[in-house]
C-alpha cells in the first residue's frame, strides 16, 4: 500500500498507471461500511484508491469538525489489511487556498431534508468530491446508500457537469441489531445507542406496512413518528428517487429517510424500496 499526501504527488503517480481505478472517498474512522465500499471497488477495478480527509467546508459553525473521530493509525492498518493500492491523506492546506472557486449545490434538492438545517453543507460536500474526483480521475467512485441525499447530489453533479466517472451506490451495512453503521456511532453512550435503534425500527415498521399494501405516505410517516418518540426528529421523508414529493409509495422508486438527534449526535438512515 502506498500512502500519498498531496494532490500533485497523487496525480503524478497515477499518470503512470493505465489501470481501471476504483475510488472510495472517506472521512476516516473506518468501519465495516467503508470496508464494503472497498471490497466493491477492489472487485470491479484493477487499482483501488481510498482517501481520508475530514473536509472543513461541509461543517457549519458550531458543528463537530474539531471532535470528528480521528483514527489515522487504525485506518491505515484497516486499509492495508483490505488490500488497497493507494491511501490518499491530504491536509486542508493542500486541498484549499484562501481564494477558492465556489461550487454551489442545487437550490432545491440541497436545501431540503439535511440541507434545510445545514445550509451550505452540500456545497462543501460537492466541492470536495469534485476536487477528489479530479485528482484521482477514477473509473468508478463508490458511495454508501445511507447518505442518500449526498449520493443523489453527487450523481447529479457528475451528470450535469458531464464527468466521465461512474458513481456506484453500495447498500447500507448494519449492526446485527439493525443500527446503520456510522463513524458518529462512537459518540453514543450505552443508553443512547439503545435509543438509536428506534430509527432503524421505524424504517422496518414502514417496510412491513408497505408489504401489507399500506402505501399512503402520510399514514406511514405518522406511524414512524410514533416509533421514533421521544427522539428529537429532524425529519421523516418519503420521496421518489429523484427526491420529489409523492403521496403514495411507488415500489422500485421510493426512498424513506430519517434524521434524528440521539443525545447530541445526528444520525441518518433510510431504506430504498
Amino acid at each position: 500500500m502506498k500512502i500519498i499526501s498531496t494532490p500533485s504527488d497523487l496525480k503524478e503517480y497515477l499518470k503512470t498507471k493505465k489501470s481501471t481505478i476504483g475510488f472510495v472517498p472517506t472521512m476516516g474512522a473506518l468501519h465495516d461500511g467503508h470496508i464494503s465500499l472497498i471490497k466493491n471497488a477492489k472487485k470491479e477495478n484493477e487499482l483501488t484508491v481510498v482517501s481520508i480527509f475530514v473536509n472543513p467546508t461541509q461543517f457549519l459553525k458550531g458543528e463537530d469538525l474539531d471532535k470528528y473521530p480521528s483514527k489515522h493509525e487504525a485506518d491505515k492498518k484497516i486499509c492495508e489489511l483490505a488490500g488497497i493500492d493507494i491511501l490518499f491523506m491530504p491536509t486542508a492546506d493542500t486541498m484549499y487556498t484562501q481564494d477558492e472557486v465556489s461550487l454551489q449545490a442545487p437550490k432545491i434538492r440541497a436545501y431540503v431534508l439535511e440541507g434545510e438545517t445545514r445550509p451550505g453543507h452540500f456545497s462543501g460536500v460537492l466541492t470536495v468530491v469534485m476536487k477528489l474526483l479530479n485528482i484521482v480521475n477514477p473509473t468508478k467512485a463508490y458511495f454508501g446508500k445511507k447518505d442518500a441525499q449526498q449520493l443523489k447530489l453527487i450523481s447529479l453533479m457528475v451528470k450535469q457537469l458531464f464527468m466521465s466517472v461512474e458513481i456506484v451506490a453500495v447498500d447500507t451495512v448494519r449492526e446485527s441489531d439493525g443500527l446503520a453503521l456510522s463513524s458518529r456511532n462512537v459518540y453514543l453512550n450505552k443508553e443512547e445507542r439503545k435509543e438509536a435503534l428506534k430509527i432503524s425500527s421505524s424504517l422496518s415498521m414502514a417496510s412491513k406496512m408497505i408489504v401489507r399494501n399500506s402505501l399512503d405516505v402520510d399514514e406511514i410517516k405518522t406511524k414512524m413518528l410514533e416509533v421514533l418518540t421521544p427522539l428529537n426528529v429532524s425529519y421523516v421523508a418519503i420521496l421518489n428517487r429523484e427526491f420529489e414529493i409523492i403521496k403514495s409509495v411507488e415500489i422500485g422508486n421510493t426512498i424513506i429517510l430519517v434524521e434524528a438527534l440521539v443525545g447530541n449526535t445526528r444520525l441518518l438512515d433510510n431504506i430504498w424500496l
